[in-house]
Protein backbone atom coordinates (compact mmCIF):
# COMPACT_ATOMS: atom_id res chain seq x y z
CA UNK A 1 0.00 0.00 0.00
CA UNK A 2 1.48 3.60 -1.12
CA UNK A 3 1.91 5.79 1.61
CA UNK A 4 -1.11 8.22 1.61
CA UNK A 5 0.51 12.34 0.89
CA UNK A 6 -3.59 14.07 0.09
CA UNK A 7 -7.07 12.61 0.66
CA UNK A 8 -9.52 13.61 -1.78
CA UNK A 9 -13.17 13.89 -0.42
CA UNK A 10 -16.39 14.10 -2.07
CA UNK A 11 -18.76 15.87 0.13
CA UNK A 12 -22.91 15.45 -0.24
CA UNK A 13 -23.19 11.29 0.47
CA UNK A 14 -19.54 11.18 1.18
CA UNK A 15 -18.43 13.61 4.07
CA UNK A 16 -21.83 14.26 4.70
CA UNK A 17 -25.20 12.93 4.75
CA UNK A 18 -28.94 14.52 4.11
CA UNK A 19 -29.24 18.26 4.09
CA UNK A 20 -25.17 18.17 5.56
CA UNK A 21 -25.41 16.69 8.26
CA UNK A 22 -21.84 15.74 9.76
CA UNK A 23 -21.35 13.21 11.92
CA UNK A 24 -18.72 14.73 14.82
CA UNK A 25 -15.95 11.94 14.15
CA UNK A 26 -16.00 12.90 10.60
CA UNK A 27 -14.23 16.67 11.78
CA UNK A 28 -12.07 14.72 14.05
CA UNK A 29 -10.66 12.60 11.80
CA UNK A 30 -10.17 15.54 8.96
CA UNK A 31 -8.23 17.40 11.86
CA UNK A 32 -6.59 14.07 12.95
CA UNK A 33 -5.01 14.08 9.37
CA UNK A 34 -4.25 17.41 9.14
CA UNK A 35 -2.31 16.66 12.35
CA UNK A 36 -0.73 14.34 10.28
CA UNK A 37 0.68 16.54 7.87
CA UNK A 38 -1.77 14.80 5.40
CA UNK A 39 -3.67 17.53 3.54
CA UNK A 40 -7.50 16.61 2.28
CA UNK A 41 -8.94 18.23 -0.74
CA UNK A 42 -12.91 18.42 -1.38
CA UNK A 43 -13.78 17.59 -5.02
CA UNK A 44 -17.27 18.16 -5.80
CA UNK A 45 -20.34 19.02 -8.15
CA UNK A 46 -21.47 22.12 -6.20
CA UNK A 47 -20.41 25.58 -6.92
CA UNK A 48 -18.06 27.85 -4.90
CA UNK A 49 -20.37 29.21 -2.51
CA UNK A 50 -22.51 26.31 -1.81
CA UNK A 51 -19.16 24.83 -0.80
CA UNK A 52 -17.44 27.05 1.00
CA UNK A 53 -20.45 27.90 3.62
CA UNK A 54 -20.87 24.66 5.17
CA UNK A 55 -17.60 23.79 5.69
CA UNK A 56 -16.75 26.97 6.96
CA UNK A 57 -20.07 26.18 9.56
CA UNK A 58 -17.19 23.19 10.34
CA UNK A 59 -14.38 25.56 10.63
CA UNK A 60 -13.25 23.84 7.49
CA UNK A 61 -11.62 26.43 4.77
CA UNK A 62 -9.79 23.56 2.53
CA UNK A 63 -8.79 23.50 -1.13
CA UNK A 64 -11.60 22.38 -3.23
CA UNK A 65 -11.98 20.73 -7.12
CA UNK A 66 -15.70 22.07 -8.00
CA UNK A 67 -17.98 21.81 -10.74
CA UNK A 68 -17.23 18.56 -11.32
CA UNK A 69 -13.89 19.78 -12.43
CA UNK A 70 -14.18 22.78 -13.79
CA UNK A 71 -12.57 24.81 -11.18
CA UNK A 72 -9.87 24.46 -8.52
CA UNK A 73 -9.76 27.34 -5.41
CA UNK A 74 -8.33 27.58 -2.49
CA UNK A 75 -11.91 28.41 0.07
CA UNK A 76 -9.08 29.94 2.30
CA UNK A 77 -7.76 32.59 -0.38
CA UNK A 78 -10.01 32.41 -3.05
CA UNK A 79 -6.78 31.40 -5.24
CA UNK A 80 -7.91 29.99 -8.38
CA UNK A 81 -5.34 27.12 -9.70
CA UNK A 82 -7.67 25.93 -12.84
CA UNK A 83 -10.44 26.78 -14.88
CA UNK A 84 -11.78 24.39 -17.85
CA UNK A 85 -14.69 26.08 -19.57
CA UNK A 86 -17.09 25.46 -22.91
CA UNK A 87 -16.56 26.07 -26.17
CA UNK A 88 -19.28 28.37 -27.07
CA UNK A 89 -20.45 26.25 -29.72
CA UNK A 90 -21.15 22.89 -27.23
CA UNK A 91 -22.37 25.14 -24.92
CA UNK A 92 -25.31 26.31 -27.29
CA UNK A 93 -25.82 22.51 -28.38
CA UNK A 94 -26.06 21.51 -24.19
CA UNK A 95 -28.77 23.83 -23.54
CA UNK A 96 -30.23 23.23 -26.74
CA UNK A 97 -30.51 19.17 -25.70
CA UNK A 98 -31.76 20.23 -22.08
CA UNK A 99 -34.59 22.15 -23.99
CA UNK A 100 -35.40 19.58 -26.27
CA UNK A 101 -36.39 17.25 -23.47
CA UNK A 102 -38.48 20.15 -21.90
CA UNK A 103 -35.93 21.01 -19.24
CA UNK A 104 -34.86 24.17 -18.21
CA UNK A 105 -31.15 24.06 -16.78
CA UNK A 106 -28.98 26.41 -14.41
CA UNK A 107 -25.78 27.63 -16.05
CA UNK A 108 -22.86 27.80 -13.79
CA UNK A 109 -20.65 30.49 -15.34
CA UNK A 110 -17.11 32.18 -14.56
CA UNK A 111 -18.48 35.85 -13.80
CA UNK A 112 -17.62 38.60 -11.87
CA UNK A 113 -20.55 39.50 -10.01
CA UNK A 114 -23.00 35.92 -10.91
CA UNK A 115 -22.07 32.38 -10.48
CA UNK A 116 -25.06 30.81 -12.14
CA UNK A 117 -27.33 31.58 -14.39
CA UNK A 118 -31.55 30.99 -14.29
CA UNK A 119 -34.12 31.06 -17.12
CA UNK A 120 -37.64 32.63 -15.94
CA UNK A 121 -38.77 29.15 -15.38
CA UNK A 122 -36.11 27.23 -13.90
CA UNK A 123 -36.45 23.18 -13.74
CA UNK A 124 -34.48 23.04 -11.01
CA UNK A 125 -36.06 22.56 -7.00
CA UNK A 126 -37.64 25.91 -5.94
CA UNK A 127 -35.58 25.35 -2.87
CA UNK A 128 -32.36 25.00 -5.11
CA UNK A 129 -33.47 28.44 -6.27
CA UNK A 130 -34.56 29.93 -3.32
CA UNK A 131 -30.30 28.73 -1.79
CA UNK A 132 -28.91 30.25 -5.13
CA UNK A 133 -29.80 33.25 -3.38
CA UNK A 134 -27.55 36.46 -4.97
CA UNK A 135 -25.07 34.48 -6.65
CA UNK A 136 -27.82 33.90 -9.25
CA UNK A 137 -29.27 36.06 -11.99
CA UNK A 138 -32.69 35.73 -14.49
CA UNK A 139 -31.36 35.67 -18.10
CA UNK A 140 -31.72 35.15 -21.48
CA UNK A 141 -29.34 31.74 -21.37
CA UNK A 142 -29.02 31.50 -25.01
CA UNK A 143 -27.61 34.79 -25.00
CA UNK A 144 -25.58 33.83 -21.81
CA UNK A 145 -24.16 30.74 -23.27
CA UNK A 146 -23.00 32.56 -26.18
CA UNK A 147 -21.47 36.10 -24.31
CA UNK A 148 -19.90 34.03 -20.82
CA UNK A 149 -17.69 31.01 -20.15
CA UNK A 150 -19.81 28.38 -19.14
CA UNK A 151 -18.47 25.49 -16.51
CA UNK A 152 -21.48 23.48 -16.13
CA UNK A 153 -25.07 23.06 -16.88
CA UNK A 154 -27.09 21.35 -13.44
CA UNK A 155 -30.72 20.74 -12.03
CA UNK A 156 -31.66 19.03 -8.84
CA UNK A 157 -35.08 17.62 -7.28
CA UNK A 158 -36.04 16.67 -10.50
CA UNK A 159 -37.84 13.37 -12.04
CA UNK A 160 -35.23 11.14 -13.55
CA UNK A 161 -36.80 10.32 -17.11
CA UNK A 162 -35.57 13.07 -19.19
CA UNK A 163 -32.27 12.35 -18.53
CA UNK A 164 -31.82 9.28 -20.38
CA UNK A 165 -32.66 11.14 -23.59
CA UNK A 166 -30.62 13.75 -22.96
CA UNK A 167 -27.37 11.33 -22.06
CA UNK A 168 -28.26 10.23 -25.70
CA UNK A 169 -28.40 13.81 -27.06
CA UNK A 170 -25.14 14.69 -25.71
CA UNK A 171 -22.98 11.58 -26.17
CA UNK A 172 -19.82 12.62 -27.69
CA UNK A 173 -20.62 16.09 -26.65
CA UNK A 174 -20.08 16.25 -23.10
CA UNK A 175 -20.32 14.40 -19.72
CA UNK A 176 -23.66 13.92 -18.38
CA UNK A 177 -23.90 13.04 -14.55
CA UNK A 178 -27.11 12.13 -12.49
CA UNK A 179 -27.67 11.13 -9.09
CA UNK A 180 -30.68 10.71 -6.46
CA UNK A 181 -30.37 14.03 -4.34
CA UNK A 182 -31.69 14.95 -0.71
CA UNK A 183 -34.64 17.25 -2.54
CA UNK A 184 -36.23 14.03 -3.21
CA UNK A 185 -35.67 13.67 -7.06
CA UNK A 186 -32.20 13.60 -9.00
CA UNK A 187 -29.53 15.78 -9.84
CA UNK A 188 -28.11 16.05 -13.29
CA UNK A 189 -24.96 17.91 -13.77
CA UNK A 190 -23.44 18.65 -17.34
CA UNK A 191 -20.13 19.18 -17.84
CA UNK A 192 -17.07 19.77 -20.77
CA UNK A 193 -16.26 16.19 -22.71
CA UNK A 194 -13.30 14.85 -20.76
CA UNK A 195 -14.00 16.76 -17.47
CA UNK A 196 -13.80 15.23 -14.34
CA UNK A 197 -12.66 15.47 -10.39
CA UNK A 198 -9.80 13.97 -11.09
CA UNK A 199 -8.80 16.41 -13.50
CA UNK A 200 -8.51 19.32 -11.11
CA UNK A 201 -7.22 16.75 -8.32
CA UNK A 202 -4.39 16.84 -10.67
CA UNK A 203 -3.46 20.10 -11.61
CA UNK A 204 -3.94 20.71 -7.46
CA UNK A 205 -0.96 18.06 -7.19
CA UNK A 206 0.86 19.35 -9.71
CA UNK A 207 0.37 22.61 -8.10
CA UNK A 208 1.71 21.30 -4.38
CA UNK A 209 3.83 19.04 -5.75
CA UNK A 210 2.36 16.10 -4.43
CA UNK A 211 2.48 12.51 -6.58
CA UNK A 212 -0.90 11.93 -8.02
CA UNK A 213 0.23 8.16 -7.08
CA UNK A 214 -0.15 9.04 -3.14
CA UNK A 215 -3.90 9.86 -3.38
CA UNK A 216 -6.42 8.20 -1.09
CA UNK A 217 -10.08 9.29 -2.71
CA UNK A 218 -13.69 8.42 -0.84
CA UNK A 219 -16.89 9.28 -3.06
CA UNK A 220 -20.41 7.94 -3.73
CA UNK A 221 -21.31 8.92 -6.88
CA UNK A 222 -21.26 8.16 -10.31
CA UNK A 223 -19.68 11.64 -10.69
CA UNK A 224 -16.70 10.16 -8.54
CA UNK A 225 -15.79 7.40 -10.73
CA UNK A 226 -12.41 8.30 -12.41
CA UNK A 227 -11.55 10.30 -9.23
CA UNK A 228 -12.33 6.45 -7.57
CA UNK A 229 -10.18 4.52 -10.17
CA UNK A 230 -7.13 6.43 -10.49
CA UNK A 231 -6.83 6.77 -6.62
CA UNK A 232 -4.20 4.89 -5.12
CA UNK A 233 -6.93 4.51 -2.42
CA UNK A 234 -10.82 3.95 -3.27
CA UNK A 235 -12.63 4.09 0.00
CA UNK A 236 -16.92 4.32 -1.17
CA UNK A 237 -19.73 4.52 1.71
CA UNK A 238 -21.64 1.32 2.37
CA UNK A 239 -24.69 2.89 0.95
CA UNK A 240 -23.11 4.73 -1.95
CA UNK A 241 -24.40 4.14 -5.47
CA UNK A 242 -23.50 0.78 -7.47
CA UNK A 243 -20.85 2.81 -9.96
CA UNK A 244 -19.06 3.73 -7.07
CA UNK A 245 -19.21 0.74 -4.88
CA UNK A 246 -17.54 -1.36 -7.75
CA UNK A 247 -14.83 0.69 -7.61
CA UNK A 248 -14.10 0.32 -3.46
CA UNK A 249 -10.96 -1.08 -2.08
CA UNK A 250 -12.37 -0.57 0.85
CA UNK A 251 -15.98 0.23 1.76
CA UNK A 252 -16.74 2.32 4.74
CA UNK A 253 -19.72 2.81 7.01
CA UNK A 254 -22.43 5.56 5.70
CA UNK A 255 -21.75 9.28 6.54
CA UNK A 256 -24.85 9.03 8.64
CA UNK A 257 -22.52 6.54 11.54
CA UNK A 258 -19.23 8.55 10.96
CA UNK A 259 -17.54 6.18 8.24
CA UNK A 260 -15.77 8.93 6.94
CA UNK A 261 -13.58 8.53 10.08
CA UNK A 262 -12.32 4.89 9.14
CA UNK A 263 -9.32 6.59 6.48
CA UNK A 264 -7.48 7.04 9.36
CA UNK A 265 -7.27 3.32 9.53
CA UNK A 266 -5.58 3.71 5.79
CA UNK A 267 -3.72 6.51 6.28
Amino acid sequence: MPEIALVVTDLDGTLWSGAEETHPSTVEAWRALEARGIPVVVATGRRVGSTRRPLARLGLTPPAVVLNGALVVDLATDERFHRHQYEADDAARVLAAFRDVGVEPCVYVEHADVAVFVGDRPSTHPEHVRGLGTEARTGDLGEVVADVPVLMFGLVGHDPAPFGDLQGALAGVAEVHISRDHYGGHTCTVTPLGLSKWVGVTVYCERRGIDPARVLAIGDGPNDRELLERAAIAVVPEDAHAAALQLADHIVASPRDGGWAEILDLV
